[in-house]
């Protein structure tokens, strides 16, 4: 009898079949199910990985040890709260829910019946960022920019849904204060909801934050940089690299010249795909019954929380982009050319 745990995914679209591509190589697990409500799209997968395939989660229960949610955000509480009320093991991709309460029953309901409930904010399986933690001592100045392309498969969440609570959920995590104020702007381009913001916030401990997201940005930019006392560090999330500028003092001190020097240091990591470091994390803590992995529903669910209020203040100021028609110009008649 095998002891490898048996995994699902449920919802194999654009990310989901990732998770079921990872899960198919990794040896310390078997993908048995996968589900899509799109029937074809979930029996080409299980036809590919050689698992089975339904159209409806609920028939997944008494063959898989946990699963990942891959599906519409405004699923992921009835799908996970089902998983999880049958003792089965979660991994929901992000956002956790599409409210707070939502958010708070679900890691109850994981925490009663001693279940692995993670959450998939990937960027902390970043190798780059994870270096970026080692160097991190106490950040007085944030800024994030994260910008690409307009992606039709989001057009039901605002910019700040989608991308933003990312860079929350890092800086939540780094700054470890909590929040005194915020300032946030977005403008509705695409779509009704926000695809551009920006949001200024102040923590407690003095640090301030300053994020950019955009979906309507034809080159996809993914940076975040720092700066504290001792040093000033720019992240590249897609690039998986990484500089870092310190200050150092002169040995001879030179009439006109600063007492000071900066001197920078590139600091790049072998890539792996996050996604499978993701993954194998949430088997790991399958496997050793670790409930509180690195990315809990706690963590998401303060994540959420701020990303809702930031959007709550956007939506009650944001105007659309106003469309401009090209002007309908009457030329004069061409005046013919003296000969």
């Amino acid at each position: 009898m095998s002891n490898k745990i048996r995994v699902g995914v449920i919802g194999v679209g654009h990310l989901g079949q990732h998770h079921a591509r990872n899960y198919y190589e990794n040896p310390r697990c078997e993908l048995t199910y996968v589900c899509d409500a799109d029937g074809y799209q979930g029996r080409k997968i299980a036809r590919y990985y050689g698992a089975k395939a339904t159209k409806n989660y609920r028939d997944m229960v008494g063959d898989v040890d946990a699963v990942s949610i891959a599906t519409p955000t405004s699923t992921h509480y009835e799908i996970a709260s089902h998983m999880l009320a049958h003792g089965i093991h979660c991994l929901v991709e992000k956002p956790i829910c599409n409210t707070v309460v939502e958010a708070a029953n679900l890691t109850t309901l994981a925490r009663g019946n001693n279940l692995v409930l993670q959450v998939g904010h990937i960027e902390h399986f970043n190798l780059a960022v994870q270096k970026f933690k080692e160097i991190l001592t106490t950040p007085r100045f944030i800024e994030c920019h994260r910008q690409g392309p307009f992606d039709p498969r989001v057009k039901d969440v605002g910019v700040v849904m989608d991308l933003m609570i990312h860079d929350i959920d890092i800086i939540l995590r780094i700054v470890r204060s909590p929040i005194k104020s915020f300032e946030a702007v977005g403008v509705a381009i695409l779509t009704d909801k926000e695809d551009i913001a920006n949001v200024r916030i102040h923590f407690e401990s003095g640090c301030i934050a300053n994020l950019t997201v955009s979906r309507v940005t034809p080159k996809p930019l993914r940076k975040l940089r720092v700066f504290q006392d001792d040093a000033y560090i720019s992240l590249d999330y897609r690039k998986q690299t990484m500089e870092v500028f310190r200050r150092y003092s002169r040995d001879v001190q030179q009439d006109g010249m600063p007492k000071y020097f900066i001197e920078s240091k590139k600091i790049r990591v072998k890539r792996q795909e996050p996604l499978k470091l993701e993954l194998d994390h949430f088997l790991s803590c399958v496997e050793d019954q670790v409930l509180y992995p690195e990315t809990t529903g706690e963590q998401a669910m303060e994540a959420l929380d701020v990303v809702i209020r930031i959007t709550e203040q956007i939506r009650a100021t944001t105007v659309p982009f106003p469309v401009l028609n090209p002007p309908i110009v009457d030329w004069p008649e061409a005046i013919p050319a003296k000969t």
